[in-house]
Formats: C-alpha cells, structure tokens, sequence
C-alpha cells in the first residue's frame, strides 16, 4: 500500500489547514512563514486542493477516495454530506475520535496491529465501516499497554456528539450518524462535488 511519507507541516501549509485537524497540536514550522506565493488559483484548482484537503486529513488514497463519492451519490440526502459521513465511519478514523490515538496515522497503526474489537470480533482493516449501535473496545492484552493505561487514568477526550466512550472499560458505542456539524475542520464538500462532476 502506498505511503504519503511527506512531512506533516509542510503539506498541511500547503492545504492550509491546521496541523490540529491531523491531531498533531503542537506541530509547527518556522521555514518561510512570510513567503510568496501565487495569489490567483483557478477554479480547478480551487477543486483540486479541497479534495487533496479531505484525502490527506484521512488518509485516504485516489481509488478509494473516487469510490466513497461513488457510494455517496448514491445515497439519499446530499451527496458531499453523505461522503464526509463514511469517511468519519471508517474505523481509524473512529478510533481517533474516541482518543483510543493520537493521530488518524497512529489510529491505523492500532487497527492495523489487531488491537481493535469490533462487537467482540477481531477487526483488521482500517476502512471498515462502523454502523449506528457498533461496540469498539480494545483486545483484552492491549488494554494493559502503557499508551491505553493512561485513558483510564482520566486524560479527558473531547469525543463528538454521535460517539460514547467509557474510559473505565476503555469501549466507544457509535450512538448516531456523523452529521455536518461534527467535522471539526472547514471544507467545502461541494468543491469536491464539482470536481468529480466535470
């Protein structure tokens, strides 16, 4: 699978977005704060970098990113709305909204290692998509690793209003679908729209 292995700081510059929405708050870069860039981009371009913008935050690749708009307009409802709602259902990206880690990144690492039940079964797969009344709860060994002991010890996460966490028992319940409001960062998904309509 391919791996983006470009410094955070500088892509999130480059998309102007806040390194917070990757979960890295304290990231910063000095490197030419002040510098010149070209003012006047084209609406294609406009396009390119919003949808670049949400494929980053995600982590998501070209292919897949192509068939969750796919999947979207097929559903009822507003399609840009409905494909901001899968991405926030893919299981990393629901384990980083429970604090379960730091990063999306981290977040897959974790599923990807086999530390994640979902229902009680062992899931492996980052882009598996959780449904209203999912239980995720960490392996029963994993929840003596250090990086977990350390939720139980009341390190408060601010989790969003369709996800419950109990920090005791280290499990998240999917109590409701993501809606708008719940992304915590500025898009405009009708960019995205425009851009796969062309």
């Amino acid at each position: 699978m391919a791996n983006n292995k470009q410094p955070i700081a500088r892509r999130c510059r480059a998309l102007d977005i806040t390194p917070a929405a990757m979960g890295y708050a304290n990231k910063k870069s000095k490197r030419n704060p002040n510098g010149q860039r070209r003012k006047k981009v084209s609406e294609y371009g406009a396009q390119l970098k919003e949808k670049q913008k949400v494929r980053f935050i995600y982590g998501v690749l070209e292919k897949q990113f192509q068939h969750y708009f796919e999947k979207a307009s097929n559903m009822k409802g507003v399609t840009g709305e409905n494909m901001l709602s899968l991405l926030e259902l893919r299981l990393d990206n629901v384990v980083y909204r429970l604090g379960l880690a730091k990063t999306r990144r981290m977040a897959r690492q974790v599923v990807g290692h086999g530390h994640i039940r979902v229902n009680g079964n062992k899931v492996d797969i980052p882009s598996y998509q959780v449904k209203v009344g999912d239980v995720i709860t960490l392996r029963q060994r994993s929840q003596e690793y250090e990086m977990f002991k350390s939720l139980r010890e009341g390190t408060s996460v601010l989790t969003p209003k369709w996800l419950t966490f109990d920090a005791q028992n280290l499990t998240g319940t999917v109590s409701a679908l993501p809606a708008r409001d719940d992304i915590d960062y500025e898009v405009q998904e009708n960019m995205i729209v425009e851009f796969y309509s062309r």
